[in-house]
């Protein structure tokens, strides 16, 4: 298998996709305001650490939300 490597290019771009589709980012733009508790796919501060999460630690079990003590 030939190894790809990620470049900080590549985690910028990811963290900005990460943050463009958080619910909050998504609510505040489609209605001015933000409903926490309607959130059903994490707020941008939330995808960006995940994403971090499992880049750092390289295993998709690190990004357990389900088992994760908090969010």
């Amino acid at each position: 298998m030939e190894r790809i490597e990620v470049t900080t290019r590549d985690i910028d771009s990811a963290l900005t996709t990460a943050s463009a589709i958080g619910d909050d980012t998504l609510q505040r733009q489609a209605t001015g305001r933000v409903v926490p508790d309607s959130f059903t796919h994490g707020s941008a501060e939330q995808r960006k650490r995940w994403f971090m999460t499992g880049y750092q630690q390289g295993t998709v079990k690190a990004c357990d939300t389900f088992g994760a003590g908090s969010l």
